[in-house]
Parts: structure tokens; sequence; C-alpha cells
């Protein structure tokens, strides 16, 4: 083989080397990719359904509602025009207050109930 044809097959197997790296480093970050929708969104069916999305906005004051075992708790995400009603078992944040910011991650329910499986307190609102 003369040394043109072999830089030319080195270059090939480079190129589709980086093209199947690229391919799965993308197909990784979109397993793994999680959608951000307001409550406004939530209730114009605009969030995916089945599927795994965070909400974000303010805990509605007078909304949280802790069951007698400590972990359970309901509370209503709002951003003032739209609400959610979030269901969640797990300890809540430290800075988890009614009036704060909130990002709660789960899905959706048919009964509108989001359940959540993460809720993260924001600190800056």
């Amino acid at each position: 083989m003369k040394p043109r044809h072999k830089r030319f097959v080195l270059v090939g197997v480079g190129v589709a080397g980086l093209a199947l790296s690229a391919g799965l480093v993308l197909s990784a970050f979109q397993k793994n990719l999680v959608f951000f929708f307001t409550p406004s969104q939530v209730a114009a069916n605009e969030a995916p359904v089945g599927k795994s999305f965070r909400i974000g906005g303010l805990v509605e004051k007078g909304s949280v509602k802790r069951e007698a075992d400590g972990v359970t708790v309901q509370f209503v995400v709002t951003d003032t025009a739209k609400r959610i009603p979030v269901f969640y078992r797990g300890i809540l944040p430290d800075l988890f207050r009614e009036g704060k910011g909130v990002v709660t991650q789960g899905k959706l329910g048919p009964d509108g109930l989001f359940r959540a499986e993460e809720v993260l307190a924001k600190h800056d609102e």
C-alpha cells in the first residue's frame, strides 16, 4: 500500500472514531435531559406526558400539608397565574418555605397531580 493510501485510511478511521464518540456523547445527553416548565406551561399541556420534567415556581402560601409519617408532603407550585398540586415523599430541603421559590422534578399523573421525585429549594426568590 502506498503511503498516501495509508494516510487516507488512517484519517478515515480517525474521523469515523470521532463521529462514533460524538454520537455516544449526544445519546447520553439526550437520555439525561430534563426539561423545565412553569405551572402555566404545564396547565397548557406543553409538558411531556409520562416523562420526567421539572416545574419551577413559588410554593403557594397555606398550601403545604404534611402527613403524620413526617416524610410525605403535598403543596401547590404556582407562577401566580396557574397552580399545580405536588405530591412528594422524602425529606424537604432546609430552605423549603411557603412563598419561596422551588424546582421539583417528577412526572405528571393523569389526575393532574405532579408526583415529585426531587424537590430543590431556591434561595434567591
